[in-house]
């Protein structure tokens, strides 16, 4: 383990140059006290970096070496670069749980983050093939379709679409608006309690609109959720399809424990 190089500091406290090592390069010397700033906390999960030419200022070095050090730390995984939005530092994985009640909120902050959701679009679709065949509807058969952006911590982790009967879920488009939850919204229409019926689980490539809501290099793979939810009676809900930034999200499973989300939370659904 070497110890970070320590930054000069004016008599004003502010950082400028490091003391330069011997035999170590001055990208290397700031990786180090990036990362170690990171690691201390100092530098919090989320947190947006200095730009290039701050860093090379605050380091008295060019923006090629302070460059050089950002890569490094990429690579480490530290942090992450979103294009045209900046350079952050990479947020702890989160788990998310699948059980009998899997809940977005409740899986949250059982790891103490901040759920949140978004609708993103609302439209009336035809029901086809596994969608048709999961909610036990003919081919054809009306259906409202929602697509939703949940967020931990103010940052993106699951793009959501969700598939429900027309005319029995009429309107739960502003109903989600105004919560927005989707547990929430279905207890409108009296469906105050529902569980997992099946999960299908893959892995795939995100398209550039699906990397571009979730934040993440269109070159990364999204974990992909296929999942049925029925009521208490075993009629189906809703068929719902969730993508999970596979760098920010690792999904558990333990047949020892399958009530582990067992929660009845008002909260987002995925």
């Amino acid at each position: 383990m070497h110890d970070a190089a320590v930054p000069q500091q004016d008599q004003k406290g502010d950082r400028m140059a490091i003391d330069r090592e011997p035999g170590v390069t001055l990208w290397r010397q700031i990786e180090r006290v990036l990362a170690d700033e990171i690691q201390r906390g100092i530098m919090t999960p989320g947190a947006q970096l200095a730009t290039e030419h701050q860093l090379a200022e605050r380091f008295g070095a060019n923006r090629h070496t302070v460059r050089r050090a950002i890569r490094e730390l990429k690579t480490r995984g530290l942090i992450r670069v979103e294009q045209g939005r900046g350079t952050f530092v990479h947020e702890n994985v989160m788990d998310y749980a699948l059980g009998p009640r899997t809940r977005f909120s409740a899986n949250l902050k059982a790891q103490e983050r901040r759920p949140a959701g978004m609708l993103l679009e609302a439209a009336a679709v035809a029901a086809t093939g596994r969608i048709a065949e999961g909610l036990g509807v003919a081919e054809g058969a009306p259906l409202i379709y929602l697509t939703t952006l949940s967020f931990a911590d103010n940052v993106p982790v699951s793009l959501g679409r969700h598939y429900l009967e027309f005319e029995r879920f009429r309107g739960i488009d502003e109903v989600f608006r105004e919560t927005p939850s989707m547990t929430l919204a279905l207890t409108r229409f009296d469906i105050h309690d529902y569980t997992r019926g099946r999960t299908r689980i893959t892995a795939r490539m995100p398209s550039a609109e699906e990397a571009g809501l979730l934040r993440q290099p269109p070159n990364r793979p999204v974990l992909k959720t296929e999942y049925i939810d029925v009521d208490v009676n075993g009629r189906p809900v809703q068929y719902g399809i969730t993508l999970f930034a596979g760098d920010r999200v690792q999904i558990v499973t333990d047949p020892r424990n399958p009530d582990a989300t067992d929660r009845t939370d008002a909260s987002t659904s995925m």
